[in-house]
C-alpha cells in the first residue's frame, strides 16, 4: 500500500539512518535515498546502511535504497514513479555550517536545486505528508533565547542557514499553491550513536580518545541545545500520523510565522535545556574518563553563541518533547563510539 510507503532521503545521514531503522521497525515499506557524497567518512555512512540491513533480516521489513542526488530530476522522477509514495521525509542536505563558507555551490546544489526537485516531485506525484529537515541556525543572529517558532528568521549568518531559511520559505509556497501538507523542522544540535564527524561531539570525543588538543570557540563561551537522536527519531515518527494541516483562524493581518492559513507548520526540535560548552564537554570527560587538552580561540564566522530551544509548540502538537538528559545521552553515545571504534 502506498500510505505504508515512506520515501526518506539522506537516508546514509545520521538523522536519516536513525529514521530509517526506527520506521522499519514499526512496519513501514522504506524507499532510502542518499549520493554518499565524501563531506565526512564515506564509511560511516556505508556502515550505517550495513546496519540497516541487518535490521530488515531481524524484523523482516521492506527496504530498497538508491544512491541517488536529489538535485538530479529526472532520477528522482524515476523513484517516485516506481514506488509512489505518499509520504516523504527529506533530510538530504549539505550539512555544516563552516563548511558552507568555502564551498557555497555544494549549499546551492543540494539544499536549494534539490530541495525544489523533491517538492516538485510531491507536487507531480501526489504526496500527502511532506516532512524536511531545518535548523536552529535559521535563527541566525538573535539574541533572545530560548528560541521560539514565533521569532524572526530574516538574519541568517552563514549561508547554510540562508539555504534552511529558503527551504521553509520554499515549502510554504508549495504548499500554498498545491496543497502539499508540509512540516519543517528545526534542529537543534543532535548528537549520539552514529553521529556526524564533523560536529562537536563525536570530534571533541576523538579528540579526547586521542589525547589530542581541541578546539574550543569563544574561549567556551557558548551553549547548545544539545538533542539526543532517539528522541528526535521518535517525534519524526509520530509526525507521519499527524500531516500539517491549515489553520482555519490564521490572522494575516498579525501572521504567526509557525503556522499558516496553509497546510504547513514548523517546529523546533531541541532540548529545552541548553548546555555550557565547558560543561558538555566536562561530561564527556567524565564518562571517557579522560581530561581533554583544550586549545581556547575566537568565535568562527557564521557560529552562533547560543541556542536554546522553546518546544512549548511541539509538545501542545504530539504531546511530546526530547527527553532524554545530557548525562544520559552522552553516556549511550560514548558505549557506542567505544563498540564501533574498538575502544573497549
Amino acid at each position: 500500500m502506498n500510505s505504508n510507503k515512506v520515501l526518506v532521503t539522506g537516508a546514509a545521514g545520521f538523522i536519516g539512518y536513525h529514521v530509517c531503522k526506527k520506521l522499519l521497525e514499526e512496519g513501514f515499506f522504506v524507499i532510502g535515498i542518499d549520493n554518499l557524497n565524501s563531506y565526512y567518512d564515506i564509511d560511516l555512512k556505508n556502515a550505517r546502511l550495513e546496519d540497516i540491513e541487518g535490521c530488515i533480516e531481524r524484523n523482516k521489513a521492506s527496504w530498497i535504497f538508491y544512491k541517488i542526488d536529489i538535485a538530479n530530476k529526472e532520477s528522482l522522477i524515476e523513484v517516485f514513479d516506481k514506488f509512489r509514495p505518499k509520504i516523504v521525509i527529506n533530510l538530504a542536505a549539505q550539512a555544516g555550517v563552516r563548511y558552507s563558507i568555502s564551498n557555497p555551490d555544494s549549499y546551492i546544489n543540494s539544499n536549494i536545486v534539490g530541495f525544489t526537485n523533491i517538492l516538485e516531485c510531491c507536487r507531480n506525484f501526489e504526496v500527502t505528508n511532506f516532512l524536511y529537515a531545518s535548523s536552529s541556525s535559521v535563527y541566525g543572529g538573535n539574541t533572545k533565547i530560548p528560541f521560539s517558532e514565533k521569532d524572526s528568521t530574516n538574519h541568517p549568518i552563514s549561508l547554510y542557514a540562508a539555504t534552511k531559511c529558503s527551504n521553509e520559505l520554499i515549502a510554504h509556497s508549495y504548499s500554498h499553491l498545491y496543497g502539499i501538507p508540509s512540516t519543517g523542522l528545526r534542529f537543534f544540535t543532535v548528537y549520539g550513536p552514529w553521529g556526524r564527524p564533523d560536529m562537536a561531539p563525536m570530534k571533541f570525543t576523538k579528540m579526547i580518545f586521542e589525547k589530542k588538543e581541541i578546539e574550543v570557540f569563544n574561549y567556551g563561551k557558548m551553549s547548545r541545545s544539545f538533542t539526543y537522536i532517539d528522541d528526535v527519531s521518535e517525534i519524526i515518527k509520530l509526525f507521519i500520523n499527524k500531516p500539517a494541516a491549515r489553520e482555519e483562524t490564521f490572522n494575516t493581518e498579525n501572521p504567526n510565522s509557525s503556522i499558516s492559513w496553509a497546510p504547513h507548520k514548523i517546529f523546533n526540535i531541541g532540548n529545552p535545556k541548553n548546555i555550557n560548552l565547558l560543561d558538555f564537554i566536562e561530561i564527556l570527560e567524565k564518562e571517557i574518563g579522560i581530561t581533554a587538552i583544550k586549545k581556547f580561540i575566537p568565535m568562527q564566522a557564521g557560529d552562533v553563541v547560543n541556542t536554546s530551544a522553546d518546544c512549548e509548540l511541539l509538545e501542545k502538537y504530539l504531546g511530546i518533547g526530547p527527553l532524554t538528559t545530557i548525562d544520559k545521552g552522552v553516556k549511550k553515545f560514548i558505549s557506542w563510539y567505544k563498540y564501533f571504534y574498538n575502544l573497549n
